[in-house]
């Protein structure tokens, strides 16, 4: 079990509260939103709901476990942005200061020609000017040209050339100018592997990963019987993906290229935005960590830096939500339709996840579901969200 840090209470026993979540969680497998799901919450730091449910795989009546393995998508971004502020935390990276120190060769340029600075801290807020193939309207725009991955094909490529790569494409406006979803995190991947002068899959391991005892999570896994099996959201059930798959997130997007096999591939780059594999308890210890204030991987100063909107005076594409360093921040709960409290933490990944940190109400959410993007920005994640938040505001806390 990867949750062992977290004690299961033996006093919470709220039916009403697993109540709500199991509805939720049948009916999106029973309108077959969904193929399969692992839900943890922790309230307080206790476990008072676990549930595997659904298929690993369908084709083989494989069932979900808890502890099944996910590609985790963007996830990712989450683990990598903590290691860089570990190392921002042991003196060894000034978030401030020029990338070229640690990354002498990544330097695009603006339209103009120009060659601006850009910090790790612009990197980890998403707003160094960078963009993603996937949001490009056509296999024509400049990062489809140069050849640049998103982190979740069959590239064939290093780190390292897909850094140049990205390099080569003009930046979308001034570093600190501007917000934009982007592949800054696998650039900070790229400045963490060079920073440790070691491979980013070792460096992962050293600063995160291995002091939270996060055993199941890596860029690659070699256990195949125990990795879920992607879907893909249809009607009139979800299909399984292919080999070779492009989906659009969004309307008007060329979408991702998706190579499942990636995640068995010790050789493919370490993507430090989409490339991760791993488990909902491993990623729960994570949340954990931060909500409870970082120690000891990090000082509580430094959770407060990552939980501040780094991102005011722009207008994101979800209304109500702002950016921190390394994950979306709730800025007005009213614009936003939701019921958790202003300052609270959420994002998702690709291939079906989503995950939030209440801090005001202490509860960290893990939902990992093979199903993109249902499990992503579908009906099951509002309902999830409002049946817990709806949940624990009913019952007061959990004792």
């Amino acid at each position: 079990m990867t949750t062992d840090s977290l004690t299961v209470s033996d006093t919470v026993s709220d039916a009403a509260f697993s109540a709500a979540v199991d509805h939720v969680i049948d009916q999106a497998l029973s309108q077959q939103r969904l193929v399969g799901t692992v839900v943890l919450v922790a309230h307080h730091g206790r476990l008072i709901y676990r549930r595997a449910a659904g298929q690993a795989d369908r084709e083989t009546a494989r069932a979900m476990q808890e502890d099944t393995l996910f590609r985790l998508a963007s996830m990712s971004k989450p683990i990598v942005s903590v290691a860089a502020m570990v190392l921002v935390a042991q003196g060894r990276l000034d978030a401030d200061a020029d990338i070229r120190r640690w990354l002498p060769d990544f330097q695009p340029r603006m339209a103009d020609g120009s060659r601006p600075l850009i910090s790790a801290r612009q990197l980890l807020s998403h707003t160094a000017g960078l963009g993603y193939r996937f949001l490009e309207a056509d296999e024509s725009g400049p990062y489809a040209q140069a050849g640049v991955s998103d982190g979740m094909d069959l590239a064939g490529i290093s780190l390292s050339e897909n850094l140049r790569r990205i390099a080569s494409v003009p930046l979308l406006y001034p570093p600190g100018c501007g917000w934009g979803y982007s592949l800054a995190t696998d650039v900070l991947g790229g400045l963490i592997a060079s920073l440790c002068d070691q491979p980013l899959e070792d460096a992962i391991q050293t600063l995160v990963t291995g002091p939270l005892a996060m055993s199941d999570t890596g860029f690659s896994t070699r256990d195949a019987q125990r990795l879920a099996v992607p879907y893909i959201s249809h009607q009139p059930l979800p299909r399984r993906m292919q080999a070779q798959d492009r989906v659009a997130p969004f309307e008007g997007t060329v979408g991702i290229r998706f190579a499942p096999a990636r995640a068995l591939d010790p050789a493919a780059f370490p993507s430090g935005g989409a490339g991760m594999v791993g488990s909902a308890g491993d990623f729960l210890r994570l949340l954990e960590l931060l909500r409870a204030g970082g120690a000891p991987l990090l000082p509580a100063a430094q959770v407060a830096e990552m939980a501040r909107d780094h991102s005011a005076g722009y207008v994101l594409p979800d209304p109500g939500f702002g950016f921190g360093l390394g994950f979306s921040v709730l800025r007005d709960p009213l614009a936003a339709a939701s019921p958790e409290s202003p300052g609270s933490w959420r994002w998702g990944g690709a291939y079906g996840h989503s995950w939030f940190v209440d801090r005001g109400r202490g509860l960290s959410v893990v939902a990992l579901t093979n199903t993109l993007y249902e499990g992503m920005s579908g009906r099951f994640v509002t309902d999830l969200r409002d049946a817990i938040c709806g949940q624990i505001a009913a019952v007061g806390q959990l004792a």
